[in-house]
């Protein structure tokens, strides 16, 4: 049975979102306890599910790659676990979310800069979805804000 999130849980996340590299002592100190707590607190919010991933946002354009974020829609009655599975498999793809609305996935990719590179993988990426029924891309610039908590 999974433990109700609480106040002090939230702001080890909100911490943690900021920073990822911020280690056991460090969270003690900055939410006034002990390092011992905070070590229970992430391990059962990790054992739980809550807390998937520790992560990195890279500079996308540093790296010579364009971020690429494309809306799916997918005709009825198509089965969307088997686009998923198909998904999680293409390297270039990064990011799967379901969705709920015009669009039944948002996928998020990284490509070269080079037009033609990008068209011939997001040809390549509408092979791979089964019913696929229209798909909107928005190539992003900057990610200005990225916080999840």
């Amino acid at each position: 049975m999974k433990n109700k999130i609480d106040k002090f849980d939230l702001q080890i996340m909100s911490v943690l979102a900021k920073n990822a590299r911020v280690n056991y002592r460090q969270l003690a100190e900055l939410l006034n306890t002990t390092r011992q707590r905070v070590a229970r607190r992430l391990e059962r919010l990790e054992r739980e599910g809550t807390i998937k991933k520790y992560t990195i946002i890279p500079d996308f354009d540093k790296l010579g790659y364009l971020y690429v974020a494309i809306g799916i829609s997918i005709k009825p009655g198509t089965s969307i676990e088997k686009i998923i599975e198909t998904l999680k498999e293409d390297d270039d793809v990064k990011v799967i979310q379901r969705a709920i609305g015009y669009h039944q996935l948002i996928v998020h990719i990284v490509a070269p800069k080079n037009m033609k590179e990008i068209e011939k993988k997001i040809h390549e990426l509408s092979k791979k979805v089964e019913g696929l029924e229209g798909m909107d891309m928005s190539f992003v610039t900057d990610i200005v804000k990225f916080e999840l908590v």
